[in-house]
């Protein structure tokens, strides 16, 4: 059985405290919602600095740093675009690591290319290149953008639990 949100966010709480770093987020299709989780966890301030919600292209474009060729070529919902998020967040604030979400969380705006239910994970550390995964996930609205969170709060803890201390 999966790890819930909640037990999620303390533990990257308890790895990025133990490592004296904070996260920073960016998302779309969440809305904010893995900034929430995390700031749900008590002490969270010493271990989080900052979330930028970026649901536009243009909001991409001007708080993330994100390349209009990127988007062009791209679209929002893919891997070069959720990596120079990632670069964003960590350009735009103290944090050492960053995640970043963009998806289709539905009901509409699905093509046969990305579906309704794909959304693009990345993450990444000041020290290295960002990476990034592709999920199809399942349900309504809310369920996808749930899964979204959880995934990207699995993302960075795995990250963390790869890197010594």
């Amino acid at each position: 059985m999966p790890e819930s949100i909640e037990a999620l966010a303390v533990r990257l709480g308890q790895a990025l405290k133990g490592r004296g770093w904070m996260a920073s987020t960016a998302e779309s299709c969440t809305g904010g919602g893995v900034a929430f989780a995390i700031t749900a966890v008590p002490g969270s301030s010493a271990w989080f600095d900052r979330s930028f919600i970026t649901y536009s292209n243009e909001a991409k474009q001007q708080m993330l740093g994100v390349s209009a060729t990127t988007l062009a070529q791209h679209g929002a919902v893919s891997g070069p675009v959720v990596a120079e998020m990632v670069a964003g967040a960590l350009t735009h604030s103290r944090a050492q690591v960053a995640v970043a979400i963009s998806g289709i969380a539905g009901p509409d705006g699905g093509t046969p290319d990305k579906p309704v239910g794909t959304v693009w994970i990345g993450w990444g550390l000041v020290t290295g290149a960002a990476q990034a995964h592709c999920h199809q996930f399942t349900g309504d609205r809310q369920a996808v953008r749930q899964q979204a969170v959880a995934a990207a709060l699995s993302h960075l803890c795995e990250a963390l639990d790869a890197i010594s201390t």
